[in-house]
């Protein structure tokens, strides 16, 4: 008599989900049909077995799980690596030529507008980017964009888990060149897709990112719907960013009444609340895998802090690459954004999280050891040299609010 036995996930999986540290990336179910994704309880995509993977699937997700190993930054002459904001050849502020392109984007639409110039002169054929889903407006899912039209449509952020690489076996089973947009963890997961197979370059020649400050849940934007008075069940379009810069979060439900709320609301009082914890210990939330990284340029008021006060968008660019610092000034040349050099000290007065957050992450990476929690492969990515000007009293608070949230997952089981 034959013994059935119960799917399993592959150990590298298993050891990222008892960590906490899956990104919902989705690229474990585009690789193994054999994996695929559900929602827990608070609308994060997870790993589930379906099936039994294939043997070397496994090493492959060694390699290129973004919840294992999170690609280093790479860098060598003449390009230089800053322990903060990444590997870079070239920073500038910028945005769409487009006027129209510029105002729906999120910030100054020079992502959108990378976008529709790549597509224009036939270098790749189409983006596999994310965007809201038609059926269900406060979900978001994977769109491919042939055209100018498509880019609009699909532009703007998406606070809300995202899975576009969980299709990516069947996206390259068909004829074309891509341009992948997506989180940094997504493009860290492609980059490192491409170094293990590096026959799939020529395919993807370019990967676009932005940086992140994490995934809140799908609960959280059912809240926030719920603030703007109406009812998530009710929503025919939901917007979370844009129509401006920072634009509002806006939603229209099925009787025409419609809600918004300010950016410095939707995102610092509620989304923010809602991220995932492997947000919290992100190594690269600058989108250092990628060819060019995109953030807003936010103006500060007269403490540095950013304002979020409503104004014409503008971008911070970073060049990472020398195929991304190409990319720009062909852009340029053919007026399809505009551009001014940017020193990258003055990163830190447009993006002041996302420094402290970096100052601070070989401290909670360090209170995932002492609790022996699994955490990802980190080497490349300057975490002690930015550690360096955090100040003790900042990391031993970092490391113990670590540990307890640790302690706590631990306690509910998860």
């Amino acid at each position: 008599m034959s013994v059935k036995t119960t799917p399993a996930l592959p150990p590298t999986l298993r050891r990222v989900l008892r960590g906490n540290m899956c990104s919902g990336c989705g690229l474990c179910a585009g690789l193994d049909p054999a994996i695929a994704l559900k929602r827990d309880d608070k609308g994060w995509w997870r790993p589930s077995p379906v099936g039994t993977p294939r043997p070397e699937t496994d090493a492959l997700l060694a390699e290129t799980c973004p919840g294992a190993r999170i690609s280093p930054w790479e860098g060598g002459e003449p390009r230089e690596i800053s322990p903060i904001w990444g590997p870079y050849l070239r920073i500038a502020t910028g945005h769409a030529t487009d006027p129209e392109i510029r105002h729906t984007g999120s910030s100054g639409g020079a992502l959108s507008a990378l976008a529709v110039h790549l597509l224009a002169t036939g270098e790749v054929d189409r983006v596999l980017h994310v965007a809201m889903d038609p059926d269900a407006p406060l979900l978001t899912h994977i769109v491919r964009s042939s055209g100018r039209g498509d880019v609009l449509r699909a532009a703007g952020s998406r606070y809300a888990p995202a899975a576009p690489l969980a299709e990516i076996r069947a996206e390259l089973s068909e004829p074309g060149r891509i341009l992948f947009i997506g989180k940094p963890c997504d493009a860290g997961a492609m980059r490192q897709l491409l170094r293990a197979e590096p026959e799939l370059v020529d395919r993807i020649p370019y990967i676009l990112s932005f940086f992140c400050g994490g995934t809140p849940s799908q609960r959280g934007t059912e809240r926030l719907v719920r603030r703007m008075g109406l009812e998530p069940d009710d929503i025919t379009s939901f917007r979370y960013r844009g129509d401006g810069w920072p634009g509002q979060s806006s939603a229209v439900d099925a009787r025409g009444r419609t809600g918004a709320l300010s950016y410095a609301t939707s995102w610092g009082e509620e989304l923010s609340k809602e991220v995932q914890f492997r947000c919290g210990l992100c190594s690269d939330s600058v989108g250092g895998a990628a060819d060019i990284a995109a953030a807003d340029a936010w103006y500060g008021d007269e403490t540095g802090y950013p304002t979020f006060d409503e104004a014409d968008g503008r971008s911070l660019l970073i060049a990472r690459t020398a195929r991304g610092e190409a990319l720009l000034r062909a852009a340029e040349s053919a007026r399809a954004i505009e551009t001014a050099p940017l020193p990258i000290g003055e990163i830190v007065k447009m993006q002041p999280y996302q420094a402290k957050r970096k100052h601070l992450n070989a401290a909670r990476l360090a209170a995932t050891y002492v609790m022996n929690s699994p955490r990802p492969d980190t080497r490349g990515l300057k975490l002690l040299d930015a550690a360096r000007d955090a100040g003790l009293p900042a990391l031993l608070k970092s490391f113990a609010g670590t540990a307890r949230r640790i302690f706590r997952n631990r306690r509910a089981g998860r």
